[in-house]
């Protein structure tokens, strides 16, 4: 995760924490002070209205009293406003109005009155109590006054209800009564309870959604106030407050508080974000940086940022960058060095064979026409015995430099190379028949010249071969010294021109046996150069191995697999054959659960070719749970070709999860300044670097600066074809990956 990610979501978790908190604060705060707003309120109107029933509560029966009651619940403003009797009672008249089946308007006096005990007991109230009520509310009555026959005085008896029938109800009570001068039984249905009005609304919350109701709970208590009548209590007035209103003024708070807390945190986090992307945005140029750096591109930061430890990060990650380019300029510099002392011929500086070899392989691959030309220095050692040193190594340079001399006296491109002793010869590019012919007189001109000078007859004869694209290096050269030796016979210091259509085959059979040999697959896959760990504890492991194609003519020889390509190039087809090589060896992978990677040659043309690029993403994609295991090969005269291309290619292999190898890797292809952006897992050198490389200081200075440099940017250096033990101690102790045999 990045950082601004980190920050963002840090600092979201902080104001979410703080708002939860300041939210919860708030809404218990608010709920409080409503509830005691409610209770308050509640408790005063229970007061109030407690007054105003006063002067009415004498007869609790009076209608005037549900009217007061009425006005007030009207308001809405509370749930149930009920006024309660102190006790539950009732007289000879509500005996008499709800008597069963029986007409006792014209009653003489009532007796028994009786209840079910299951539901408690009923006690007339006293004479004492009635005189005391009496006075009370009348002041001077009299006696006789208060004591009046027994239908008038309306006798009043109490209800005193068992625990669970506390609540009242309705009951049926039996008691006896006299009239037209006889007694019978009776029975009345009464509701007993202490309600004497009641009025009820229900709770409406209108907007207020449900979840929130039952989320926050409001404790909205009961207040009541006591209502006497002279010295007693005789009524009590019960109010509870409508939550309603509460819950609307709370979720209306609750729903601000949340909204205005949005609000601010998307103003806060648009000011974050542009205040973090000042503030990182050095940082991002400081990742860049470090990004390049470890692919090998090494600039600096040229606006440094403001914030104090930001710039000292950027002001250390330039000068690292600087350093490491020292570092690395320093090492091509030295790499240039060795590859020049390795490569050039120390007295004549001529290029030595391998350079040679080299420059032949890369006309193969670019299917440049030219000529080979064999020469040598004929009666050398004959020479040296008559001769001082240094006039042995004057002759080989004066020889040398007539064959750089034809270089600038030509226009078209000559190159000349020293084998060894008094071998060498000479390559020349894009040149006709009669340009050729022309070199030669020129150089035979010039060896009469020399060895009239030195008085020796024969300075070399001249052996010249059209270059032949399905032909070998070793072929060719065979055929330029034969050329040479049969130059002889014709005098000294003259030359042969072979004939151009000497060929070793026709170019058409050879079209029909490579077209055959594809698209029937008749070749084989096989595996070579194993590559093993040098160091570490995994030594010794296998970690690579080349896919080698085999194909055999229709004599049942085996054909070079480098006039194979050469003729599949020519024609088109290694497009083709490149695809069925990386199908047989996918195929080898599963079926053998091949744990190492192989390395499967391309030729340019396909690495160039669209449709082969397809073809190998689609099949990658397919066989993605090996695809790590396929390490893509290329020479280095092949990249030298087309680097951009082949950057774009190696680029794309790297991101379908495969690997990329560059072989026989020499300094003269490709410039060491372009390794780091080539996207390469392997650089595989050139054999001609690690043979030998134990006695000779030139090469193990190339290698060591090679490992370095690659060491820098992440790339893998091994060997082929370590033969000697001490070179592979060598190799080994110059820490390189890994190593062939």
């Amino acid at each position: 995760m990045s950082l601004s990610k980190q920050l963002y979501l840090i600092i979201s978790v902080i104001f979410l924490a703080i708002f939860v908190g300041n939210f919860i604060i708030s809404v218990k705060n608010t709920k409080e002070y409503l509830e005691i707003e409610s209770a308050t309120k509640a408790q005063d109107t229970a007061t109030s209205i407690g007054m105003s029933l006063k002067p009415l509560i004498a007869d609790k029966k009076d209608p005037e009293i549900e009217t007061v009651i009425k006005a007030i619940a009207n308001r809405g403003f509370y749930k149930e406003i009920r006024l309660e009797d102190i006790e539950i009672s009732f007289t000879n008249e509500d005996l008499i109005k709800n008597a069963k089946e029986l007409n006792l308007e014209n009653y003489n006096s009532i007796s028994e009155v009786t209840i079910d005990p299951k539901y408690g007991k009923i006690e007339k109230q006293s004479d004492n109590n009635l005189f005391e009520n009496a006075l009370d509310n009348l002041g001077a009555v009299t006696e006789d006054e208060v004591i009046a026959d027994k239908k008038s005085t309306n006798t009043k008896y109490l209800f005193i209800p068992n625990e669970e029938y506390a609540k009242g109800g309705v009951f049926d009570i039996d008691f006896k009564v006299s009239f037209n001068k006889k007694t019978v039984d009776a029975t009345s249905q009464i509701n007993l309870n202490k309600i004497l009005v009641k009025e009820h609304r229900e709770e409406k919350f209108d907007y207020v959604p449900q979840w929130f109701i039952n989320l926050i709970s409001l404790t909205m208590e009961e207040k009541s106030s006591e209502i006497s009548d002279g010295w007693n209590n005789v009524a009590t007035i019960y109010i509870s407050a409508n939550a309603g209103d509460a819950y609307a003024k709370l979720y209306e708070q609750a729903r601000g508080a949340i909204t205005y807390s949005l609000i601010a945190f998307f103003i806060s986090l648009s000011i974050l974000v542009l205040f973090l992307q000042l503030i990182l945005k050095p940082l991002k140029n400081i990742e860049k940086l470090a990004m390049n750096i470890a692919v090998g591109k090494f600039g600096i930061i040229e606006k440094l940022p403001v914030t104090t430890e930001i710039k000292n990060v950027a002001i250390a990650m330039n000068d690292m960058s600087r350093k490491i380019e020292g570092i690395i300029k320093k090492l091509n510099s030295n790499i240039e060095n060795v590859t020049k002392k390795i490569s050039q011929d120390g007295l004549t500086k001529l290029e030595m064979r391998q350079t040679f070899e080299t420059d032949m392989k890369n006309m193969f691959i670019t299917k440049t026409d030219g000529y080979v030309i064999s020469l040598k220095i004929e009666s050398l050692g004959e020479f040296a015995k008559n001769n001082s040193n240094s006039a042995v190594d004057k002759l080989i340079k004066d020889f040398a430099n007539i064959l750089k001399d034809s270089q600038d006296s030509f226009v078209f491109d000559i190159k000349a190379y020293r084998f060894f002793g008094s071998e060498f010869a000479m390559i020349t590019k894009n040149c006709s028949q009669e340009d050729i012919e022309k070199l030669v007189d020129y150089l035979k001109t010039k060896f009469d010249e020399v060895s009239v000078e030195i008085k020796i007859a024969n300075l070399s004869n001249i052996g010249v071969t059209m270059f032949n694209q399905i032909g070998t290096t070793p072929e060719m050269l065979s055929a330029a010294i034969e050329a040479r030796e049969s130059a002889k016979q014709v005098g000294p210091n003259e030359f042969v021109i072979r004939d151009a259509n000497d060929l070793a085959r026709d170019m058409e059979s050879w079209r029909e046996l490579i077209f055959d040999i594809i698209d029937n697959s008749r070749f084989n896959v096989g595996f070579i150069n194993n590559e093993y760990l040098l160091n570490g504890e995994e030594e010794g492991k296998l970690v690579m191995q080349e896919a080698f194609t085999s194909a055999k003519d229709k004599n049942g020889n085996d054909i070079p697999i480098g006039t194979f390509i050469s003729i599949a190039e020519k024609y088109e087809k290694v497009v083709d054959f490149d695809k069925a090589v990386v199908t047989n060896v996918i195929k080898h992978i599963k079926e053998n659960s091949i744990e190492n990677n192989i390395s499967i040659n391309l030729s340019l043309d396909s690495i160039v070719d669209l449709s082969f690029i397809n073809w190998l993403k689609f099949t990658l994609q397919v066989n993605t749970s090996i695809a790590n295991k396929l390490a893509f090969s290329i020479t280095a005269y092949g990249v030298a070709k087309d680097i951009e291309r082949f950057k774009i290619f190696a680029k794309s292999i790297n991101l379908w999860g495969a690997k990329i190898v560059v072989k026989r890797f020499e300094s003269k292809f490709i410039p060491l300044q372009s390794i780091k952006d080539l996207n390469l897992d392997f650089i595989r050198l050139a054999r001609d670097y690690t043979n030998g490389i134990s006695s000779d200081s030139g090469k193990h200075a190339f290698v060591e600066s090679m490992q370095d440099l690659c060491n820098l940017v992440n790339i893998k250096v091994t060997a082929e074809n370590v033969k000697a033990d001490d070179d592979l101690e060598k190799v080994k102790e110059l820490d390189l990956y890994a190593a062939s045999r």
